[in-house]
């Protein structure tokens, strides 16, 4: 499931090449605060992921709502510690 979520995602990032060769920038439209920059497309697409990732990891862990994309939604209670 997460990794259906994540795909669906990054298949809705967005990618654009910076002026003057200053390299990469990439963002997920929705997800606040995830975006990536990089020398290359293909290490911004890298970093990009690795953003998300992150921002699931924490967002699941306080509790914060994640959206649904592509009718893929996580549902995750947190542990009662």
């Amino acid at each position: 499931m997460l990794t259906d979520y994540i795909a669906a995602a990054m298949r809705h990032a967005e990618y654009k090449e910076l002026p003057g060769g200053e390299g990469w920038y990439g963002e997920i439209p929705g997800f606040d605060g995830v975006w990536g920059n990089a020398d290359s497309r293909e290490e911004v697409e890298r970093d990009l992921r690795e953003a998300l990732e992150g921002w699931l990891v924490l967002g699941l862990r306080l509790g914060h709502p994640i959206p649904a994309i592509e009718g893929v939604a996580l549902d995750f209670t947190p542990a009662a510690i």
